[in-house]
């Protein structure tokens, strides 16, 4: 049984103020000296690191498609181990979820499978009676959702408050925070969302700074607490992320170099714990930085991330694109996901990367974004021919061919298409996969440089 105080942040819709909620509740918490646990519904890599900045902690990803219900529990359990609370912001709107698919993937069902109290994050700038109705029938819609309270956010006035909480007050849920409106804390967006932490550095940690301190003023903190211990123990183990744990103790222990820095931030947590516990060294380098790959590299993920942002600083790291561009066409196991797609092309909106596709990249206006049922279309240094995976594209940029003469993907939702590149040991692919659903991919990556 696992016990752990916990939250689940969520709004009636998008743009409710889930992430300023969410991160300044860790903020607030942090400061009183509790160890908080950060999480984020669905797949999204930009608001962990907000999470993370605010709670000291590694912001993980709770996501019931690609990683299915089964593991939403024992995931959740295995990143708050050791913490006093965890807050886990939700995604879009209450009950939004994998187009389609009925609750799947949505912040309702995630935190069913949590059983966690909800806290619906109301903006109540254009309304006052109403937002009674609005609450009531959030509430109401699924029994098993059990919201525990409300916070007001963009709230005008003492008299708007007033009219707010008077309504409320029939509908039998209490008012647990209320935000005054006020100026947009500093998180600026561009055409993925806000800007990641790593390349705001000072910038982000005065955001969260502020986040904490509107939630702190206006927010309830001890009557957060209370609701959150009213959560029961969860009947799940901790996930673990040993797979064929043998492999771990035999021969030495590959290098495997993770690009990291600004310009390559999407990360999952879970990826380098499964390389480490596969038997791999897991060394971290920026290629808007260094020169060198790390000593004795045996193997490289390149993850997603901006690199159309930082085109002319990667492409002026030349010495750095040979040393990807050598390893690479040795034969040695390189995984590239979306901006490790890229920065693998041969060039990136006329910049020159490494080359080491035969394909083009540019931005586009179009953004491509959505959930994926994808099958390995050969074999690689991931996966056999004919393993099922579920991911996740986020771009805004366009590969010129999208495909290899030996794709990496076939894709199967919304629409059959083949994608990605498949040669020597590179797999390279827009498509982001979460690897816990499938840890045979991180071992079976390390035991491909252990080969080496």
């Amino acid at each position: 049984m696992v016990s752990m105080p916990r939250l689940v942040i969520a709004a009636p819709a998008s743009n409710s103020g889930k992430t300023t909620v969410a991160t300044g509740l860790m903020a607030a918490f942090t400061a009183r000296g509790l160890a908080v646990s950060p999480h984020k519904v669905g797949p999204d890599y930009i608001d962990p690191g907000y999470h993370s900045l605010a709670t000291g902690r590694p912001g993980r990803n709770l996501d019931a498609y690609m990683c299915g219900p089964e593991l939403v529990a024992p995931l959740f359990a295995h990143g708050s181990a050791g913490c006093d609370l965890a807050v886990v912001e939700g995604v879009m709107g209450l009950y939004d979820g994998a187009s389609g698919q009925g609750e799947l993937a949505s912040t309702a069902q995630v935190a069913k499978l949590l059983r966690a109290p909800v806290v619906l994050v109301v903006d109540a700038s254009s309304q006052s009676r109403s937002v009674a109705a609005l609450v009531h029938g959030f509430a109401s819609w699924d029994p098993e959702v059990r919201i525990g309270g409300v916070i007001l956010n963009k709230v005008a006035s003492d008299r708007h408050e007033a009219l707010l909480r008077d309504a409320l007050d029939e509908s039998g849920l209490p008012v647990l925070g209320v935000i005054r409106r006020a100026p947009q804390v500093a998180t600026p967006s561009r055409h993925l969302g806000l800007v990641p932490v790593a390349e705001r550095q000072g910038d982000a940690v005065d955001a969260v700074r502020a986040m904490g301190e509107r939630v702190r003023a206006g927010c309830d903190l001890d009557a957060l607490m209370a609701l959150a211990r009213t959560a029961p123990a969860l009947p799940d183990e901790p996930w673990e992320p040993a797979y064929a744990p043998e492999a771990s103790v035999r021969g030495p222990r590959p290098v495997v170099a993770v690009a990291g820095g600004a310009a390559f931030t999407f990360a999952y947590a879970e990826h380098a714990e499964l390389l480490t516990a596969a038997g791999a060294e897991v060394v971290g380098f920026d290629p808007l930085r260094d020169e060198k790959l790390p000593v004795g590299t045996a193997g490289l993920v390149i993850g997603g991330g901006f690199p159309e942002m930082y085109a002319p600083e990667l492409s002026a790291n030349e010495p750095l694109r040979r040393a990807v561009t050598e390893l690479a066409l040795s034969g040695a196991p390189v995984a590239a996901e979306c901006a490790g797609l890229l920065y693998l092309a041969r060039e990136l909106d006329g910049k020159p990367m490494c080359g080491v596709l035969d394909a083009e990249a540019r931005m586009s206006e179009r953004l491509t974004l959505g959930y994926r049922q994808a099958v390995a279309v050969s074999d690689s240094a991931l996966a056999v021919a004919g393993t099922r995976m579920r991911g996740h594209e986020f771009h805004r940029t366009v590969l010129e061919p999208g495909a290899g003469a030996v794709p990496a993907w076939g894709m199967h939702q919304p629409e059959r298409r083949v994608e990605g590149y498949v040669q020597r040991g590179v797999h390279a692919s827009y498509l982001h996969t979460h690897w816990a659903a499938s840890p045979e991919v991180a071992h079976r990556f390390v035991e491909h440089c252990r080969a080496r």
